[in-house]
């Protein structure tokens, strides 16, 4: 018999929190129809995502794939970085006249 293996979910989402060491906060929308009005609706869920290099910042596009349990919340891993988020230098504050 040929054995088969399951296939991974993976998810695409962005960066919304990067405090933890060697993990980030992903948030993963997506569009589901309203049960009573048949409107979209932006639904849209928090994965804690293991991010091995700390390379991740707050704002960037990622790609997220499930794994094994590495601690209580924490079961995707962080594949790829598609995109990088703009970086915004700091020029003091704004005076107004």
């Amino acid at each position: 018999m040929e054995e088969r293996k399951a296939q991974k979910k993976v998810r695409r989402g962005i960066v919304v929190s990067n405090k933890m060491d060697k993990t980030v906060v992903v948030r993963v929308d997506r569009m589901a129809k309203h049960a009573l009005y048949d409107k979209p609706v932006l639904k849209s869920k928090k994965f804690m995502a293991h991010d091995e290099e700390n390379s991740c910042s707050i704002g960037d596009k990622v790609l997220i794939e499930e794994t094994r349990p590495l601690s209580r919340k924490k079961r995707w891993k962080v594949v790829k970085i598609l995109e990088r988020a703009p970086l915004f230098e700091y020029t003091g504050p704004v005076e107004e006249e």
